[in-house]
């Protein structure tokens, strides 16, 4: 059970979620044992399952992140509206920040705009502190090249 436990933790890199994995595949075990082939390894059954559940919960994982990512930026207000910025301008801040990938979007988004900190950002997600600062780094970025233009602007409106 150790070694199917620590199987599962390379694949999620969670503690709790490669312990749910292998109960969740000692628990399919249990419930079809009567029709398991009894010439097949039931090591390597056990194996093949946790892979596979494994692989589930990252896809799901992934799918989660992006509809919350996806619902939080519908329902707020990404932009700062300084009267300075034309609607332009402002739009392509909103265009900029919508092409974030969904899991960069999110982070940035708690981080800048709920102002999280980034320890509270990687246990809510739970991913690691260094995936935070690594996806608001990517952010930032990505931001600068796309609206290196309209930071040149804003920088002159605030200097008249």
């Amino acid at each position: 059970m150790e070694g199917l436990h620590r199987y599962a933790w390379t694949i999620l890199r969670n503690n709790e979620a490669a312990r749910d994995a292998v109960q969740t595949v000692f628990l399919k075990l249990w419930e079809k044992r009567s029709t398991i082939d009894e010439q097949q390894s039931v090591q390597s059954w056990l194996y093949t399952s946790v892979y596979n559940y494994c692989l589930n919960v990252k896809r799901n994982e992934a799918v989660r992140i992006k509809y919350t990512a996806d619902q939080q930026f519908q329902s707020t207000t990404l932009v700062y509206t300084d009267p300075l910025l034309s609607k332009e301008q402002q739009q392509q801040i909103r265009d900029a920040l919508e092409s974030l990938p969904p899991q960069c979007k999110l982070i940035f988004h708690k981080s800048r705009f709920e102002n999280m900190k980034y320890a509270a950002i990687a246990a809510e997600l739970d991913i690691s502190i260094k995936t935070v600062e690594a996806q608001i780094g990517k952010a930032l970025k990505i931001l600068r090249e796309k609206l290196s233009q309209v930071l040149v602007m804003i920088i002159l409106y605030a200097t008249l």
